[in-house]
């Protein structure tokens, strides 16, 4: 059964703000600018109205489309962020982790970050993930490689 998002628009806020905002303030590492990230995106739903197939369609839907508002913003913006995730943001989904490893992972490549929160954080799987980005899954396991050497290389060292 199809999802009409015009009609359950709230439904898909509180089912998937939590998700979206976490992963706007990857990238932008600044809880004002995660949340009017955040705006943007169901606001992009709100203009273009969607069907989706299921939940998990609408929630892969609206985290592609969080990462293109946040890469648009980073361009637009050109400055560096810093910041640390805040202690409400997390829920029964997401894994806590000390903030080296959080800084560690925000400090990522963009294609890496992508991949390892969206595999490690919001738990898809590789071909999940190379369907949502457009991506070969052998591209999607080989820079969740990479980003695992990155992070023990800069968690050891």
């Amino acid at each position: 059964m199809a999802l009409k998002a015009t009609y359950d628009i709230t439904g898909m806020f509180r089912r998937h703000v939590k998700s979206v905002y976490r992963l706007c303030y990857s990238y932008l590492r600044s809880a004002p600018d995660a949340e009017d990230a955040t705006q943007a995106t169901f606001m992009k739903l709100v203009d273009k109205p969607r069907t989706f197939k299921d939940h998990e369609h609408e929630k892969a839907w609206l985290l592609a489309c969080a990462a293109n508002v946040c890469k648009d913003e980073l361009k637009s913006a050109r400055r560096k962020r810093a910041g640390e995730m805040p202690a409400d943001v997390a829920d029964s989904q997401a894994h806590t982790e000390s903030s080296n490893v959080l800084d560690a992972v925000l400090a990522l490549p963009e294609q890496y970050k992508d991949c390892v929160y969206l595999h490690y954080y919001e738990g898809y799987k590789t071909d999940e993930i190379a369907s949502m980005t457009n991506t070969p899954p052998s591209t999607i396991r080989n820079r969740l490689s990479e980003a695992r050497k990155l992070l023990k290389a800069s968690l050891d060292g």
